[in-house]
C-alpha cells in the first residue's frame, strides 16, 4: 500500500512538472509571439522591387509614370478606379476569405504542408492574395523553405501595416497579366482598350483568370483555355454570392471585343514627356541611368496633367493613327518657364521618336516674328513700314548671289505694311525686312529668345529655312508672351531619393529682360492679326474665346502654328518623318490642334488681355500712307508703336494740326486701343 502511494505521488509530481513546463513554454511562446509581432510591426518592410524604380510626378504631386529597365512601366490606379466586378472576380477565384483572414489560409497551409512533407518537396502552395503580393514585391519565385519563411514574415508585416483595401489595391496594380501588362489598368487597356474602371463582368472574369497562368490562359495564345478559365471564375463568383447563375451565363456567352495583339493599348500617360525627363535627368543633371532605374528616385516635374490630357485627346481626335503623318506639340508657361504638356507623336507604341524635340524641321513663316521683333526693337522699322509685295530678285553676298522668293499661290499685294504682311504671311515683305536690318540682329535675337539651333545667315532665313525644334519655338514665343522677359524652360523641379532626401532642386530662376517690353507688345499686337479676318489662322479664330497671338508656317512638308496667351506658349508641328510632301488638308491640321488645345488647356483660366506697357502708344494712321490719319480720313486704323517711333506727320489729303497737348492725344488713343481689345475679345 505505501509503495502504491509513493508511485501515485511520483506520478502526480511528474504531471505537475510537465504542466509547469508546458505553462512555461506557453508563456515563453506568448512572450516570443508578442515580441515578434512588435518587432515585425516596428521593422520596415524591405524596399520592394518596384519601389527601386524611380517615379515621375506631375505638378500636383501625382504619380504619372515609373522608370524600370525591363520596361515594366505602369501607372497605378486606386481601388475605386477599378471595376467592382474585377475586384469581386479576383477575390472569388484567388482568395475567398481575403477580408476575414490575417494573411494566411490556415487550412490551406496545413494541407499544403502535409503534401509537401509526404512528397519531400515544395510542390504545393496555399497562397493568399497577401502572400502573393509579398512574393511579387520582395521575393523570387523559387520553391524553398527559406523563401517560404521570408514570405510568411513579409505577409504578416503587410497585414499589420496596411488595410485590406490597400493590400488589394497594391496587388491589382502589381500582378502580371501577360504580354508585358503589369497591373490591372495596363491589362484592361491592352486587352480591351478601356480603363479598369469601365470593365464589365465578362471582361473582368476573363482578366481575373489570367494571373494563374499568364501564358496558358491568355486569350491571345489560346481562346478556348481563356474561356474555360473565365467560366471557372464566374462559377466562383456564383459560389461566393457575388453574382447569380443567370448573370454568369450571360457574361460567359458575351462576345468579347479583344483588341488585336499587334496593336496593344497601354495606359502610359505622357510617354514622350517621360522619355524627355529621362534624358534631362541623365544627360543634363548628371544622374547615372542605373540610379534612375534602381535608385527609387522621386522626380517632381512641371507637367500639368489636365493640359497633357487635353493635348493627347485633341491630337488623337485630329490625327489618323493609320497614317504616317506625325505631330509634335509642346506647351510652356511663359511666366516661369515650366513645361506644361508635351506630345511627341501620333502613337507612342508605333514610334518613340519625340517630334516635339526634333530640331531638323524648317519652321517656315513661324520664324518671321523673331525677325520682326529684331526689326521693331532696333527701331529701324515699325508696324507701318512699307515694302512692295511683288516678284523680286534679291542680291546678297556683295551682289554675287541672288535669291528669288515666291509668295504662296503667287499672290502679290503691292505696297503693304508689317501688320498686313504678318497677317497674310507675305514672303517678299519678310525678305525685304531681312535685307534692311541684316541677318546678324536676327540671329542674335533668336539666341536671346532661346533658339539654340544653328541659323544660316542667308536671305532665306527670313522664311524659316534653318531647322529648329517645336520646343525651341515654344520657348522663344514665351518671351513675347511674358513682355520680353525670358524664363529658361524647366521640366524638373526636385528629385529626392528613396529616403526622401533631396538629390536635386531647381535653382531659383530670375527672369531675364532679353527684349524691351514695348517691342514685345508691338509684335504681339501684330501677331493677333493672324487670327483676324484675312489672317492665315482666321479659320480657327472662333475656337479660341480669349486673346491669342501667333503665327502659322508652311513648307511643302511641314505645317506649324506657334502661338500664345499671357499664360501659355504652344508650338504645334505636323508633317512626315521622311519629308514627304503634305497635302493642303494635312497642312491645315496644325491650326485646329493648336486652337482646340489652347481653349481646352485654359478652360479654367479667365481670359486675359496682353498688358500694354507704358512705353507703347497707339495712334490712328492712314494705312495707305503710314501717316497720321486726320479726323475726316475714311481709311484709318488704330496702330501701336514703341514710344518715339510713332508717325508725326498727317496724311496729305487730310492734313490737320495736332492738338496742343499731343501727349494727351496719344495716351487717349492708347486707352481706346486697350478698350477695343477688351471689347473685341469679350464679345467674340
Amino acid at each position: 500500500m505505501p509503495e502504491s502511494t509513493d508511485q501515485s505521488k511520483m506520478q502526480s509530481s511528474r504531471t505537475k512538472k510537465i504542466l509547469k513546463w508546458l505553462a512555461g513554454i506557453t508563456v515563453l511562446g506568448l512572450i516570443f509571439a508578442v515580441v515578434l509581432l512588435v518587432y515585425l510591426y516596428a521593422t520596415s518592410l524591405p524596399l520592394a522591387d518596384n519601389d527601386h524604380n524611380s517615379r515621375l510626378f506631375d505638378i500636383d504631386g501625382e504619380v504619372i509614370a515609373t522608370f524600370s529597365p525591363e520596361g515594366k512601366d505602369s501607372i497605378p490606379v486606386k481601388l475605386d478606379q477599378i471595376s467592382p466586378d474585377l475586384t469581386q472576380a479576383t477575390i472569388s477565384v484567388e482568395d475567398r476569405k481575403f477580408y476575414s483572414h490575417f494573411g494566411f489560409d490556415l487550412k490551406g497551409v496545413a494541407r499544403a504542408i502535409l503534401v509537401n512533407i509526404k512528397e519531400m518537396n515544395m510542390s504545393q502552395g496555399a497562397s493568399t492574395i497577401t502572400q502573393q503580393l509579398a512574393r511579387n514585391l520582395y521575393l523570387s519565385h523559387e520553391k524553398t523553405w527559406s523563401r517560404k519563411i521570408k514570405e510568411a514574415i513579409y505577409t504578416a508585416q503587410l497585414e499589420m501595416k496596411y488595410t485590406k483595401d490597400e493590400i488589394l489595391q497594391m496587388y491589382l496594380n502589381e500582378i502580371y497579366y501577360g504580354h508585358g501588362a503589369y497591373g490591372i489598368e495596363s491589362a484592361a487597356q491592352m486587352y480591351f482598350g478601356k480603363s479598369a474602371a469601365d470593365l464589365n463582368l465578362a471582361e473582368s472574369a476573363m482578366l481575373a483568370g489570367i494571373p494563374k497562368g499568364p501564358t496558358y490562359y491568355s486569350p491571345y495564345n489560346n481562346m478556348k483555355k481563356a474561356k474555360d478559365r473565365q467560366k471557372v471564375v464566374l462559377s466562383s463568383m456564383v459560389t461566393t454570392g457575388s453574382i447569380t447563375q443567370e448573370q454568369a451565363d450571360e457574361a460567359y456567352n458575351e462576345m468579347l471585343d479583344i483588341k488585336p495583339k499587334s496593336q496593344p493599348k497601354t495606359n502610359e500617360k505622357a510617354s514622350y514627356f517621360r522619355d524627355y525627363i529621362r534624358n534631362v535627368v541623365v544627360n543634363d543633371l548628371g544622374i547615372d541611368s542605373a540610379k534612375l532605374e534602381h535608385g527609387g528616385l522621386n522626380i517632381y516635374t512641371t507637367l500639368d496633367m489636365q493640359m497633357q490630357e487635353a493635348a493627347e485627346e485633341i491630337v488623337a481626335s485630329r490625327m489618323d493613327k493609320e497614317s504616317d503623318l506625325e505631330v509634335g506639340l509642346v506647351s510652356i508657361d511663359p511666366r516661369n518657364g515650366y513645361v506644361k504638356a508635351m506630345v511627341g507623336g501620333t502613337d507612342y507604341n508605333s514610334s518613340q521618336y519625340n517630334h516635339a524635340l526634333a530640331d531638323n524641321r524648317q519652321p517656315a513663316s513661324s520664324f518671321k516674328p523673331i525677325m520682326y521683333l529684331a526689326a521693331i526693337s532696333s527701331k529701324q522699322m515699325t508696324a507701318i513700314s512699307q515694302f512692295d509685295s511683288k516678284p523680286t530678285v534679291f542680291k546678297y553676298d556683295n551682289d554675287r548671289k541672288t535669291y528669288e522668293p515666291k509668295n504662296f499661290g503667287d499672290k502679290y499685294l503691292g505696297p503693304i505694311d508689317m501688320r498686313k504682311a504678318i497677317a497674310v504671311s507675305d514672303n517678299i515683305y519678310a525678305v525685304s525686312t531681312l535685307m534692311q536690318i541684316g541677318t546678324d540682329p536676327i540671329i542674335e535675337m533668336a539666341k536671346k529668345l532661346g533658339i539654340t539651333s544653328s541659323l544660316d545667315p542667308v536671305p532665306s532665313l527670313a522664311l524659316g529655312t534653318s531647322p529648329v525644334s517645336p520646343f525651341e519655338m515654344a520657348s522663344a514665343y514665351s518671351v513675347l508672351a511674358n513682355e520680353g522677359l525670358r524664363n529658361a524652360p524647366i521640366a524638373v523641379l526636385k528629385i529626392t531619393d528613396a529616403a526622401d532626401r533631396i538629390v536635386y532642386k531647381v535653382p531659383e530662376q530670375t527672369p531675364e529682360q532679353v527684349v524691351d517690353t514695348a517691342s514685345a507688345y508691338v509684335v504681339t499686337s501684330l501677331l493677333e492679326s493672324v487670327f483676324d479676318t484675312g489672317g492665315t489662322a482666321h479659320r480657327v479664330a472662333d475656337k479660341i474665346k480669349r486673346p491669342v497671338a501667333g503665327k502659322t508656317g508652311t513648307t511643302s512638308s511641314d505645317a506649324w502654328l506657334v502661338g500664345y496667351t499671357p499664360e501659355l506658349s504652344t508650338a504645334v508641328w505636323v508633317g512626315y518623318d521622311n519629308n514627304q510632301e503634305i497635302t493642303t488638308a494635312e497642312s491645315r491640321r496644325a491650326a485646329p490642334i493648336f486652337a482646340e488645345y489652347m481653349e481646352k488647356a485654359l478652360e479654367n483660366v479667365p481670359p486675359k488681355i496682353f498688358p500694354v506697357p507704358e512705353e507703347v502708344v497707339s495712334v490712328y494712321i492712314d494705312p495707305s500712307t503710314g501717316k497720321l490719319a486726320g479726323e475726316n480720313c475714311e481709311s484709318r486704323r488704330l496702330e501701336v508703336f514703341v514710344r518715339g517711333t510713332e508717325p508725326t506727320e498727317y496724311c496729305d489729303e487730310h492734313e490737320a494740326e495736332p492738338s496742343s497737348d499731343g501727349e494727351e492725344e496719344i495716351q487717349n488713343d492708347r486707352d481706346d486701343s486697350w478698350w477695343n481689345h477688351f471689347k473685341r475679345w469679350w464679345t467674340n
